[in-house]
């Protein structure tokens, strides 16, 4: 029971100051900021990792305006913002969250996590909740890096989907006659996907002298983590530059894209059976083992 004891007043106090801190803020005279946030979207992202972005976009949202104390201010987490920068971009989170909140929530998430997770443990045991606490804080610790990773995964299926229609219809513009940022417009606005409005975000900066054609589209191609898509923003700047066939190189990119996603679809396709092999052999096989060997063991404890 001392274990048991010891965490809850640890806990106590750590909620204790919170309240005593918030409670602070509220009727000391200084000026509340209230901010109110849009709830954001991820396409392709769903339940916990959505919810966990949509905290790290709200903590760096207030961390950005001063309008909440970082926890995290004083804590050695180089390599966690370093590793975040790498990360953002592509996971289609730059300008939305930041370094300082994406550390600050993945120490809140912990806090939370290991409170969460001595409560639930100590209602069986000291041991559990101690166990309880350091898995609570591992999980909450890593639930940011993990939505950051499964963005960056939606990201990534969304162009593999978008990207050979983009070059095709683009493809099919300049064969008409038209330039490469006519065929640009047509394409932002006849369709609504992801890559459609980064490529009209990219069209708006080269025509409103923000930034060249070759660097809008270079900055395209580093904000998704495809090789693909950087080979064929290369080989339209080098087109663009001297003058060879575009319609020549956005049909060639069109064919490399779409053969590189039949080759995922059918990777992924081959790998659920094995992916199967986990549900089968926790749910089903233990039921069909009770099943045919159930009456075998009956009998034989009779005969005993």
């Amino acid at each position: 029971m001392t274990v048991l004891a010891l965490a809850a007043c640890v806990l106590a106090c750590a909620a204790g100051a919170c309240a005593g801190s918030m409670l602070t803020r509220r009727f000391a005279g200084r000026p509340k900021h209230r901010i109110s946030v849009a709830a954001p979207s991820f396409p392709g992202v769903s339940g916990l990792d959505a919810a966990c972005l949509a905290y790290l976009v709200s903590t760096s949202k207030r961390v950005s305006l001063h309008a909440t104390s970082l926890l995290s201010r004083r804590l050695p987490l180089r390599r966690a913002r370093a590793s975040f920068g790498a990360c953002a971009e592509k996971a289609g989170l730059s300008g939305r969250a930041s370094a300082d909140g994406y550390c600050e929530a993945s120490l809140r998430l912990a806090f939370a996590g290991a409170a969460g997770g001595a409560l639930l443990g100590a209602v069986a045991s000291n041991e559990l909740a101690i166990a309880g606490c350091a898995a609570g804080a591992l999980f909450g610790a890593s639930a940011p890096r993990r939505a950051v990773a499964s963005a960056r995964k939606a990201r990534n299926l969304s162009l593999e989907r978008s990207l050979s229609e983009m070059l095709e219809v683009v493809a099919l513009g300049v064969r008409s006659g038209l330039s490469f940022d006519r065929s640009m417009q047509l394409y932002a606005a006849h369709f609504d996907d992801a890559l459609s409005r980064e490529c009209a975000s990219a069209l708006q900066l080269w025509e409103t002298g923000m930034a060249s054609r070759g660097d809008a589209l270079r900055s395209l191609a580093a904000s998704y983590d495809s090789a693909l898509l950087s080979r064929t923003v290369a080989a339209i700047t080098r087109s663009l530059r001297f003058g060879t066939s575009l319609g020549d190189v956005l049909e060639q990119a069109a064919d490399e894209a779409r053969v590189a996603r039949c080759a995922q679809v059918e990777e992924r396709v081959a790998k659920a059976p094995v992916k199967m092999m986990i549900p089968t052999g926790v749910l089903i096989l233990p039921a069909m083992l009770l099943l045919v060997l159930g009456p075998v063991l009956l009998e034989l404890m009779k005969g005993m």
